[in-house]
């Protein structure tokens, strides 16, 4: 004899059955028995070719349960989880066989569960378990997206190999998919996902997932009908994520989401509640679907109700504040034009997180419990009296304080920028400070911060915080190549932002560099034919490990030989500079703790052998620049400082060097007079000058080069009189900079920016020297000049096109001033990649003396760009810009250029 239960299941969720009954009541019905009685020699008990019904099993002593069939499982887990025990009485048919197909089947791993009597001796049965298991994904293709978007699809379905592959998993996949493009307004998007068996990895299939967006659903258009006091263009514009089809548009695209829809429904009245409408409703709304135009018209009915006023408004419940102090918060008086969004954000601005409102006041000094509430008590006419309904509640405080996500960075790093402090009174702005310094470190990513609130005891009056992070990132490698003043330069550089010094000798430490202590470690080496620069610099944070003192030291060596745009490079000609400084920035506490005082000392020390480019007017000997900086910056830029939404850096830094002039006696006036810089041949032969007169070595010469007979008649050596002026360099050097950022509409952020420079000498007779000059115009980015300049971009125009000429010659300008608004809107802010595009307008100019100065008299451009950011990277980016205005030599409008820009951000 020989029995079989069959069990086949089709189209049955089993990714999670556990919990899922219904699972199991559309188990039971797909159950199928077979009973087959097969007359076997042995057992004479049973007639040949009987049945038996199934409500007249016969009991049996269970001997064994074999499995049988390619599985990838233990036997014994199998048989253990089917719940049947060897020793067991059973039924067969019966209960036990029918609960142990279920039990199996409930794991969600097998296609078809089959029982079969192997044989039956006496009162004892041996079993045989048929199981088929169900197919695992081996790998999955999607076709009808870009590459790009895969990653993110396959992540969020979870389509990871071996995974195991039912129904379940094909609907729930093909239903995400297309809710995610319905979300992005393509309606018709449809899926298919197909699934065939790889011949190479057993009991495995392959998927391929075949997405057909067809056309983005357009709004055709949005009409309001009772309207009248708001007019259909007000009402439109107050619908931030539904808009109309409309050409002119580009920011925002004609897409409908219903989620988005509901909420712009609630901004339509809100515009109403700003202008007194209180009671304004909407009565119906429509959205009609062309499918053959493939748009949609949105109708919306309005009942805009009659305006109000403000009444009296009463504070209750206060005793922290005064009705006075309560009363500046919230800024409304009586008669004021009723405004129930104006109204709700002076009690708690839920798009500031950092706004001043009523809330926030509570919440800065410890009131985390607080609850405050405007309630209407009476309404005459046209007229509404409020109540600001308070209740205080107790002092909360902070208790415990910590930090997850971690997982390079020390937690000394990061605990030594929270301002918020266990044991001290809660602060909602500390709080939001806190997130801002955490995201300032450059080490997290800025958008992930999350401080999750554990504990809440308010009768203890304490709470927890987990500040949650994301680490990406820190360390850049910078690899460029590129053409400029008439050859290739090469550039290398690595920058470790989260160095460890102290375990620098620990072998252990090194993954692949010792990391997580916040310091920052850069190496540069850039060169071409005819320059090379190596440059190291350390950078510490705190400085001593207790105060936000920062310390900085840098040291770099230049050597550029003289070279023609031929590519032709003399290297007996050169100029070479040694620069070392240290500097030390400490953070403020007055007026506020986001101002930072920085000072620095610094040493240059320039070596010019047989260099004559006309840059200098002497090509041999020495310059040494000893300068002291300091400088005073107030940055509450946040919390994303590749990307910033809110705040301004302002800062201002004199530059200076000590004035030599007061105390080495030298006359720069009468300098020239002196006899050892008077002009003289050094000519080794004799030769006539123009009035035919012999010239030898060491006769005086005038300007023109003739032969005279006294020093007095002789004329200053130009060469002589320059290396005794800028033997050691003397100027001041003061900058001022303005940066704001505010967001205009939506993620839109408008960045305005204004800098300013000045460069003066103490001694008018010696005046200002040829170095550190300001050089405008371009991309900003520094280049392979080694005479100190600053170079200041102004996109539209060639590199360094701004600045002053004399004589042929760019000689850098002493004053300039420089203009920006751009407009910024980000693609992605994502850790691996922040990525955003630009639009600009600029203005500025370069001067060679303050007597020339025009603040008005600027070169204009506008233009558009790209900026990427990669944490391994740095920022990259192209600009397109377009100059109004002509350079020098030219006579219409500079036009176009395009900029690449490498690790600096404008």
């Amino acid at each position: 004899m020989r029995l079989s239960l069959v069990i086949k299941k089709e189209n049955v969720d089993l990714e999670k059955p556990v919990n899922k009954l219904n699972n199991i009541l559309v188990l039971q019905k797909r159950i199928q028995i077979v009973l087959t009685l097969f007359l076997l020699g042995s057992f004479s008990q049973i007639k040949a070719q009987e049945r038996i019904p199934f409500d007249q099993g016969k009991k049996y002593i269970l001997a064994k349960v074999s499995v049988v069939g390619k599985i990838s499982f233990n036997e014994q887990t199998v048989v253990t989880f089917s719940g049947l025990q060897k020793g067991q009485e059973i039924t067969v048919p019966g209960e036990e066989i029918s609960g142990a197909i279920k039990k199996l089947g409930k794991l969600g791993l097998f296609d078809e569960i089959s029982f079969y009597v192997n044989k039956a001796e006496n009162d004892s049965i041996y079993l045989d378990l048929n199981i088929v298991e169900l197919p695992k994904l081996n790998e999955v293709k999607f076709v009808g997206i870009k590459k790009g978007k895969v990653e993110g699809l396959i992540k969020d379905n979870n389509l990871t190999k071996s995974k195991i592959v039912n129904e379940n998993l094909i609907t729930t996949t093909k239903n995400y998919i297309e809710n995610k493009y319905k979300k992005e307004g393509f309606y018709n998007t449809k899926v298919t996902i197909t699934t065939t068996p790889d011949a190479t990895a057993g009991n495995s299939v392959n998927m391929l997932v075949r997405i057909d967006k067809g056309d983005k659903v357009k709004i055709k258009s949005i009409d309001f009908t009772g309207n009248k006091q708001l007019t259909d263009n007000q009402l439109r514009s107050a619908m931030k994520d539904t808009k109309q089809k409309n050409i002119l548009r580009v920011l925002k695209a004609s897409k409908f989401i219903p989620e988005k829809y509901k909420t712009d429904l609630e901004k339509v009245i809100a515009s109403y509640k700003e202008k007194g409408y209180r009671d304004a409703r909407i009565i119906y709304d429509s959205v009609t679907y062309n499918k053959e135009k493939n748009m949609l018209a949105i109708k919306i009915n309005l009942e805009e109700g009659n305006k109000y006023y403000f009444g009296n408004i009463k504070f209750l419940g206060n005793t922290v504040y005064s009705d006075q102090q309560l009363n500046r918060y919230l800024g409304i008086k009586k008669g004021e034009t009723y405004n129930g969004v104006l109204l709700e954000k002076r009690i708690a601005d839920k798009t500031k997180p950092d706004g001043e409102d009523i809330t926030n006041l509570y919440q800065n000094n410890g009131y985390l419990f607080s609850n405050i509430n405007a309630v209407e008590v009476k309404t005459v006419n046209d007229t509404i009296d409020f109540e600001i309904r308070i209740t205080e509640g107790p002092i909360a405080y902070f208790n415990k304080i910590s930090v997850v996500g971690n997982d390079k960075t020390n937690d000394h790093v990061i605990y030594r920028e929270l301002r918020t402090k266990p044991g001290e009174k809660y602060s909602k702005e500390l709080l939001v400070r806190t997130i801002r310094e955490i995201g300032q470190l450059g080490f997290f990513d800025p958008e992930a911060i999350d401080p999750k609130f554990k504990n809440v005891d308010a009768a203890a009056g304490t709470v927890d915080i987990e500040y949650n992070l994301v680490e990406k990132g820190s360390s850049q490698v910078e690899l460029q190549g590129g053409y400029g003043g008439g050859g290739f330069i090469g550039t290398l550089g690595l920058s470790f932002n989260n160095f460890s010094a102290r375990n620098m000798f620990k072998k252990e430490a090194y993954k692949p560099l010792p990391m997580g202590d916040g310091q920052k470690v850069s190496l540069r080496l850039q060169g071409s034919t005819y320059f090379q620069t190596y440059s190291i610099s350390f950078s510490e944070p705190w400085f001593g490990g207790k105060k936000p003192v920062q310390f900085s030291s840098s040291i770099s060596y230049s050597k550029q030989f003289n070279y023609s745009y031929g590519n032709n490079v003399d290297k007996s000609q050169s100029f070479n500079i040694l620069t070392l400084q240290v500097g030390l920035a400490k953070r403020l506490t007055v007026p506020d703790d986001y101002f930072v005082l920085s000072q620095s000392v610094s040493y240059q020390h320039y070596d010019l052998n047989n260099y004559f480019t006309g840059l200098f007017t002497f090509g041999n000997g020495t310059s040494r620049n000893l300068a002291y900086t300091i400088g005073l910056t107030r940055s509450n830029k946040g919390v994303n400082p590749i990307f910033p939404t809110y705040g301004s850096e302002f800062s201002v830094s004199a530059k200076v060097t000590p004035p030599y002039s007061l105390f080495n006696n030298v006359d720069y006036a009468t300098l020239g007079d002196k006899e050892e810089y008077k002009l003289r041949a050094s000519a080794d032969s004799t030769v006539p000058d123009a009035n035919g007169q012999m010239i030898e070595k060491g006769d005086y010469l005038d300007s023109s080069g003739n032969k005279v007979s006294t020093p007095q008649e002789a004329a200053a050596d130009p060469a002589k009189v320059d290396q005794e002026k800028y033997n050691w360099l003397e100027y001041y050097k003061v900058k001022f900079k303005a940066d704001w950022y505010n967001k205009v509409y939506g993620k839109l952020v408008l960045r305005t920016l204004t800098e300013f420079g000045f460069m003066g000498a103490y001694n008018q007779d010696r005046g200002i020297v040829p170095f550190e000059r300001f050089y405008l115009g371009g991309d900003g980015m520094a280049n392979y000049s080694m005479d100190g300049r600053e170079t200041i971009g102004l996109r539209g125009y060639e590199n360094n096109s701004l600045t002053p000429i004399k004589n042929g010659q760019q000689i850098g300008a002493t004053i300039y001033n420089k203009f920006s608004m751009e407009l910024r809107y980000p693609i992605t802010l994502k850790p691996s990649a922040s990525i955003y595009a630009l639009t600009f307008l600029e203005a500025g100019a370069a001067y060679d003396g303050f007597k020339n100065y025009n603040p008005f008299d600027l070169y204009r451009s506008a233009g558009f760009g790209l900026r990427v950011f990669m944490p391994a990277f740095g920022l990259l980016g192209i600009d397109f810009g377009y100059g109004f205005d002509a350079q020098t030599g030219e006579t219409k409008a500079h036009g176009q250029e395009i900029h690449f820009i490498i690790g600096q951000q404008f």
